[in-house]
């Protein structure tokens, strides 16, 4: 069943039933719907999106901070055969600008927080024949409808439109190594095969619970949920990743699945032995599996959460966007033994390790990893160049430089580009290379990746000054508070920047001297 059939008969089966809690621990606030108001509210957005002319195949902008409107607006824009395109909201005015124009948005549906953003960008979006406004309505601007009077005006029917599998569903946007956007093109089977992969991964029942605590937009923590989804099982959104918020979460709402990062892993540890929090105080024996994905897993990680929650069934997951998310890979349940590995081919996937000629290269021998399955994206929209880089005969090529143990068991090696991840978060370091270019104190710079226990990498700057200036870790900090705090370099180097003959930065002598 697609997704959106799922969600109707969820509605059906299990109308009264807890669907959606939004918990807001700092503003100490709780909201709930139950799966027969989740259905509705998506048919409401569903069928204002058709009175406004949307169409199959056109693209709906979906900008919102996790909420419990979150997917009840991404359901919505599905059942119209309409794309979703959840964004970044972590993205700056002109990478939203960007996005919305590559896509030709007909439609864009944004939340309060991102209101000077859409401000900025908004008389620019020509394509763009609607925007929805979600906040209140003391803030809405002229130019935008209100997102509540929609739902309140639209109809509760399911609209009938005709979707198939094949049928392209969503666009998830990411960045090349250059900073340009780049947008994944998922159909509906895409989206339905998470749901049988999770579940068949982590074995769901209607019983189980899950805790989302990281962003909608991305297609991890959502594909995870598909699990739940299949099964008409609850789930709790998280505002927030404190410690004693992810356990009170847990403890009141019987929540048994969390899906962590590696920090917030680390800091409950942490905070359990600061004795900033005790377990004792929570009702966690229902807690059954806690997983990670994004990043690398250290494994004397899993052995200290092991020692605190020596009952928890662990899982790794790796995945990318354009694998719809997690699960092409993954350790599984049973094989908490390898931890380090990533693991396995998931559900309905098959992996290899191959040369540089796409030929298979033999066990214990570092190659590209490449994955084929029923997630594999159908395109990079409007970019078939690329496409034709990556896909190869049903084949993902995924830039991953991995080996196979002589159990099966993927280890992943090292990136085949400079890709930085942060706390699950991608940096590109070109976008922070040209930030620090602009800075006239500055002559060179390279962004090199360094090991990190808490988040797996951060970012390092080598910054070779101009001759005769003089340059501090302060200034260079403060003139980097323009950038996003997640790109903002963690550690700053001053020294020289190696270049090659043909004017490239000699990464690989980088790490050598710094990050190993």
């Amino acid at each position: 069943m697609l997704i959106t059939e799922l969600l109707a008969r969820n509605a059906q089966i299990y109308a009264n039933q807890s669907a959606l809690v939004e918990r807001a621990p700092a503003a100490q606030s709780r909201k709930e719907i139950t799966w027969s108001e989740f259905g509705e509210q998506a048919d409401r957005v569903a069928d204002w999106l058709i009175k406004k002319g949307v169409k199959k195949g056109d693209k709906v902008v979906h900008l919102m901070m996790n909420c419990i409107e979150w997917l009840p607006a991404y359901f919505g824009i599905l059942r119209t055969g309409a794309l979703a395109v959840p964004l970044n909201f972590r993205f700056d005015a002109s990478a939203l600008k960007r996005c919305a124009q590559i896509c030709e948005a007909k439609v864009f549906i944004f939340a309060e927080e991102f209101l000077d953003r859409v401000n900025a960008i908004q008389a620019e979006l020509k394509s763009v024949e609607s925007f929805v406004f979600l906040g209140p309505e003391k803030l809405r601007p002229a130019y935008a409808e209100s997102y509540d009077a929609l739902l309140e005006s639209a109809s509760g029917s399911t609209p009938e439109i005709s979707l198939e599998g094949s049928d392209d569903a969503a666009l998830y946007f990411t960045s090349g190594t250059t900073g340009a956007p780049k947008a994944i093109l998922l159909t509906h089977a895409n989206l339905e095969s998470s749901c049988l992969v999770e579940n068949n991964h982590h074995r769901q029942t209607h019983e189980d619970n899950f805790l989302c605590i990281p962003p909608l937009y991305h297609t991890g923590a959502k594909m995870h949920w598909f699990g739940n989804l299949l099964v008409g099982a609850k789930a709790v959104i998280l505002k927030g990743v404190e410690p004693k918020w992810i356990l009170e979460a847990v403890s009141q709402e019987k929540v048994t699945i969390v899906w962590l990062l590696v920090p917030w892993a680390i800091d409950i540890l942490f905070a359990i032995q600061n004795r900033d929090v005790n377990p004792a105080d929570y009702e966690l024996s229902q807690w059954r599996l806690m997983h990670i994905g994004a990043q690398p897993v250290p494994p004397s990680l899993i052995k200290e959460w092991r020692k605190v929650f020596p009952n928890h069934q662990y899982d790794t997951n790796y995945g990318l966007t354009e694998c719809t998310g997690p699960g092409c890979v993954h350790l599984g349940i049973e094989n908490s033994h390898k931890v380090g590995a990533i693991g396995v081919p998931g559900s309905g996937y098959e992996l290899m390790i191959v040369d540089v000629m796409n030929n298979r290269v033999a066990d214990g021998e570092i190659g590209e990893l490449a994955v084929r399955g029923p997630g594999v994206m159908k395109e990079y929209f409007k970019n078939p160049e690329e496409t034709e880089r990556v896909l190869k005969d049903g084949w993902l090529l995924t830039g991953d430089m991995a080996r196979r143990d002589e159990d099966g068991f993927i280890w992943l090696v090292d990136r085949k580009k400079d890709l930085i991840i942060t706390g699950g978060e991608n940096i590109y370091p070109v976008e922070i290379e040209d930030f620090l270019q602009a800075h006239p104190d500055i002559q060179d710079v390279a962004v090199i990746g360094m090991p990190s226990l808490r988040l797996g990498e951060i970012a390092a700057a080598i910054i070779q000054a101009r001759p005769g200036r003089t340059l501090t870790e302060e200034a260079v900090a403060l003139f980097c508070e323009a950038l996003p705090r997640y790109k903002r370099p963690r550690k700053i180097i001053f020294g020289q920047v190696p270049r090659n003959p043909t004017g490239k930065i000699e990464k690989p002598k980088l790490r050598k001297m710094y990050a190993q």
